[in-house]
């Protein structure tokens, strides 16, 4: 409930995002770091690091931000879209056991950034690990949910992702 009320008390900026309710499979990132690939990726004509997040595959109903998506769920063979969801506990990594998501906040600096992973694609991956289908998901390095924008040294960020994992994903909320 409390994710559904932050929704609600986004920024106009994000509901010009085309929000939009899927139902099915999709990558839950919330507790997940991203590794840079070494590439770059553009959103809405802007250059960012990519990085790489490791993420579980869950089914059900999920936020999707529908203009990065063009308005569909549906994702290619072999693919699921990386989304919000207002689920409680989440498999996580290394064990990929399920467990409580607890929000934390810290701020971006040089030395700590954050992951925007939120409406873009994913590779399944082949093998399931602990019971659990993983998805390799890649999205922008230092890119705001809300705005599609590069995120300010000292902003602020809201992640689920525990203390000392690299870019974790998250938003500046």
């Amino acid at each position: 409930m409390k994710k559904l009320l932050l929704l609600a008390l986004l920024p106009f900026s994000v509901a010009a995002a085309d929000l939009m309710i899927c139902n099915g499979e999709y990558a839950l990132c919330a507790a997940s770091g991203s590794t840079p690939t070494g590439k770059m990726i553009t959103v809405k004509g802007k250059a960012f690091a990519e990085g790489m997040a490791v993420c579980p595959v869950l089914k059900g109903r999920s936020v999707a931000n529908g203009a990065l998506m063009k308005n569909s769920c549906d994702a290619p063979p072999g693919k699921v879209w990386s989304l919000f969801s207002t689920v409680s506990e989440a498999p996580q990594a290394p064990s990929w056991a399920v467990a409580p998501l607890v929000h934390r906040t810290f701020v971006l600096s040089k030395t700590d950034g954050m992951s925007n992973q939120w409406s873009f694609l994913c590779d399944k991956q082949a093998k399931l690990v602990n019971g659990v289908q993983l998805a390799s998901c890649y999205g922008p390095i230092n890119e705001s949910p809300l705005t599609n924008g590069h995120v300010k040294m000292g902003s602020t960020i809201v992640t689920d992702a525990p203390a000392g994992v690299l870019n974790p994903v998250g938003g500046n909320f």
